[in-house]
């Protein structure tokens, strides 16, 4: 008897989170934005899908509305087809007719813009927790995270996540789970292991992990310091930087490659620091250092002409 969508669904997702070690939020999102087109197609066996019902469907994402009243963004649309390619793509492997996954086009988004700091603002930034008039707790967790933001490259979840027991600050490295539960390995610079150093010294909780909320009557119980509190904080020392772009987290992220390839490192060794599992993330930050050559040409080519 032939699965019908729904029960090949449930393999689908029991497959992303037992076989490929997906997380359970990865597994949310595809359940959803797979759901969501199941119950716009109306239909029940998988070789009903064809070119035309995804040529429709991405119209009607097109004309999706958001909750601001607007379009859905281009990525936003991406997303959902990526799980239905995705998930074309699991039913093919067994050897279940439906359509060639290669059929399902993308959006084509604009160039993605990337937001860093360096120079006299990443150093402005980089001691602004330390000028502020906090309780020393606070200003040495704060310093803390921002150098080891900066020293990293880590996610904000990556971060967070961070155990005491994770960082041994005799060493300049050490390995931090990711994406896909990918393990890679994270350098330490002197600054970063000089200010956690610092800051661990003047713990006197419990909470095993690395940063923890310190800004209550007491810190919370083996919980640890939540992104949106990292994005609160990082948005606040920003603006006593004096920045005036947007800054998050993932700014921090992108200095860190900045700085890489600027000072010449090898874009397949970024691509390693920073976890990326395609390189054609990493080249995003091409268009940064391609920038900064311009701005070098411009500066030094013929300058002896007239």
């Amino acid at each position: 008897m032939e699965k019908n969508l729904q029960i090949l669904l449930k393999e689908f997702l029991e497959y992303l989170e037992i076989e490929k070690g997906r997380s359970l939020l990865t597994v949310r999102n595809y359940d959803f934005y797979l759901r969501r087109f199941l119950n716009w197609a109306k239909i029940n066996e998988p070789e009903k899908i064809i070119s035309e019902m995804i040529r429709k469907y991405h119209l009607a994402l097109a004309r999706e509305k958001n909750k601001r009243g607007g379009n859905l963004s281009m990525a936003t649309q991406n997303y959902h087809l990526i799980a239905v390619r995705m998930f074309l793509k699991y039913l093919i492997s067994r050897d279940i007719k439906t359509l060639d996954p290669s059929k399902v086009d993308l959006a084509k988004t604009p160039e993605r813009q990337i937001s860093y700091l360096e120079g006299s603002d990443l150093e402005n930034f980089l001691t602004a927790p330390i000028q502020t008039e906090e309780k020393d707790l606070i200003k040495l967790r704060d310093k803390a995270i921002l150098e080891l933001f900066f020293s990293t490259g880590l996610r904000v979840s990556e971060l967070c996540n961070l155990k005491k027991e994770d960082i041994n600050l005799e060493k300049d490295e050490f390995s931090v789970k990711g994406k896909g539960n990918k393990w890679r390995v994270v350098f330490l610079s002197n600054q970063a292991k000089y200010w956690l150093k610092k800051y661990l010294e003047i713990r006197t909780d419990l909470n095993p992990y690395l940063f923890v909320r310190q800004d209550r009557a007491r810190v919370e119980e083996d919980k640890p310091i939540t992104p949106r509190s990292v994005e609160r904080m990082v948005k606040k020392y920003a603006k006593l930087a004096g920045i005036t772009k947007k800054i998050v987290p993932h700014s921090l992220r992108h200095s860190f490659g900045t700085d890489l390839l600027l000072n010449g490192a090898d874009l397949r060794a970024v691509q390693e620091l920073l976890g990326h599992k395609s390189i054609t993330t990493t080249q995003i930050y091409t268009h940064v250092t391609d920038q900064h050559l311009r701005e070098v040409y411009q500066a030094f080519h013929g300058r002896r002409r007239k």
